[in-house]
């Protein structure tokens, strides 16, 4: 299950750029208006899933042609969009929309509208947007009704980066003031983590809103279809030093959907300072987030460190109108990574805020196991304890937040280090096996406490024995270290859960620190 079959590299997101040829008013599809039509808005996007969710899914046809199936890297590599062609160039806009070529990973066309004062006219392909360069299709004949593969946005004066693209099924990505691109979100996940392959419900056609001359922001309209159901979409996208993205979701099932994913954030951890498993690499941690962390419906703050495990990693987070749940990269700190290619550090966080209550369900991590960096090996998405059923309106509202800063963090103090090795007392043979954790707490009120306070760790675990435990200033970080020894109870190779927080009078000092560790991903001494 590898997500990045449809986001294989940075660069595919970076190698078209800019102005646009006319609009073309070619012939009507879903959604598409002529002179005289009815005004276009959210409520017919919703019409349009609405009615498509009552007919039979049909798979798109493969139409491509011959050349731009066989596209290679190379050959996809080479072809550029022309800056001149952008959608908005020339205009008082803020922002200018660029579009992708068809080929590689690439296979689906969507349609593209631009909606002014109301009315929707697609953009037609034309060979002129693109600089094919000396790839094989520099002299290849293609259909005028071709399509595009997906689109991107810049905004303000900086034309050549972009701050959003939507490319490949559902995936969309953005960046903050870092203009970094990192982790990645899709409108939906349906049956992922399951023992049977997951769905990958895809965009099949989006409507660019023209944004007024001063505005700061730029709301896109996107039709979902996929043979589990229909979705309405509608994101309103507001760039800065975090970017920030208002989503309406409708969503219209065929059939009951068993694992429903709401908000999904999919990224890549291969090795970090808590998870060395896979560390063969000269650099010291690769990943794009580094811990998943929940504000539950009751207001704890949890923390928990990711991992690349061994076997498909599973876990359900039971809660009742979150607050908020997101992928981070709470370790910014470039000695840590040693990357001046693609810059880890730089990556940005996703916080995903619900705007209205969403009821009981579940927040739920899938890790995989991956071997190398390409690969988005975790995805994390609300689950709701009511399936959606066929022939119902399922509505979700809710933000993301892509950047370095996010909206809400905790006002207790955070985990900033999970680091864990072999267990036991220097010096003493090892009678049996153990697993130290060492667990690096800054922030909050740790700068507040007499010299005489008294802080305790508050340790449970779902299996087995604690020992030796500890919690002391670290005052290289101006905050507190927990270690502890985990002893398993038996030789199982079931995940065990342990949870952690360090208190003080009986009141808790920081967020609640969750970890599952398995005993086949660690290299265990013999007794």
């Amino acid at each position: 299950m590898q997500r990045r079959d449809l986001l294989k590299s940075a660069a595919a997101l970076t190698l078209l750029g800019a102005p646009l040829a006319p609009l073309r008013a070619i012939a009507p599809a879903a959604g598409a208006q002529t002179a005289g039509a009815s005004t276009f808005d959210y409520a017919r996007v919703k019409g349009m899933a609405r009615a498509l969710a009552a007919e039979r899914y049909r798979i798109p046809p493969a139409t491509l042609p011959r050349e731009i199936k066989e596209l290679n890297w190379d050959d996809y590599q080479a072809i550029s969009f022309r800056e001149d062609r952008a959608l908005w160039a020339g205009e008082p806009a803020r922002f200018r929309a660029k579009f992708f070529h068809l080929g590689l990973f690439y296979q689906e066309p969507v349609r593209i509208f631009e909606v002014t004062e109301g009315r929707a006219r697609e953009i037609g392909y034309d060979r002129r947007m693109f600089d094919y360069g000396k790839g094989r299709l520099r002299n290849a004949r293609l259909p005028a009704n071709l399509g595009f593969a997906g689109f991107r946005l810049s905004f303000q004066t900086d034309w050549a980066r972009d701050v959003t693209a939507f490319l490949g099924a559902s995936y969309f990505r953005a960046v903050g003031g870092e203009m970094q691109y990192g982790l990645s979100a899709r409108a939906l996940a349906i049956d992922t983590g399951m023992s049977r392959p997951e769905e990958f419900p895809r965009f099949t056609t989006f409507w660019l809103e023209r944004p007024a001359e001063n505005a700061d922001n730029v709301v896109i309209y996107a039709l979902l279809d996929s043979p589990s159901t229909t979705g309405a979409y509608r994101f309103d996208i507001h760039p800065g030093a975090t970017l920030t993205m208002d989503i309406d979701a409708a969503l219209y099932p065929r059939k009951e959907i068993e694992r429903l994913g709401i908000a999904p954030l999919t990224s890549m951890y291969l090795h970090g300072e808590n998870d060395r498993r896979m560390a063969n690499d000269w650099r010291p941690e690769l990943h794009d987030s580094d811990g998943l962390s929940m504000l539950s419906g009751r207001g704890e703050w949890i923390w928990r460190p990711l991992t690349n495990p061994s076997v498909v990693g599973f876990n359900a987070y039971g809660d009742e109108n979150p607050r908020g749940f997101g992928l981070i990269q709470r370790d910014r700190n470039f000695d840590h990574y040693q990357d001046d290619g693609v810059f880890y550090e730089r990556r940005p966080s996703v916080w995903v805020e619900p705007k209205a209550g969403w009821g009981k369900g579940s927040v739920q991590l899938v890790e995989l196991p991956t071997l190398d960096e390409t690969n988005d090996n975790i995805v994390t998405f609300w689950n709701p304890e009511a399936r959606p059923q066929p022939g119902q309106e399922t509505l979700f509202g809710y933000r993301l937040h892509w950047g370095s800063r996010m909206p809400a963090s905790p006002p207790l103090a955070t985990v900033v280090a999970t680091r864990t090795g072999i267990g036991g007392i220097i010096g003493r043979k090892r009678a049996y096996i153990s697993w130290r954790f060492a667990v690096d707490f800054a922030g909050g009120d740790f700068a507040m406490l007499g010299k005489d306070a008294r802080v305790e760790p508050v340790i449970s675990v779902s299996r087995g024995e604690i020992e030796i435990t500890s919690a002391r200033p670290l005052q290289s970080i101006n905050g507190y270290r927990a270690t502890f020894d985990y002893k398993p109870a038996d030789s199982s190779t079931q995940p065990v859960t342990l949870r952690l927080y360090l208190r003080a009078n009986g009141q808790p000092l920081t967020e609640t620190w969750i970890y599952e560790w398995i005993a086949w991903d660690h290299r265990l001494p013999p007794t």
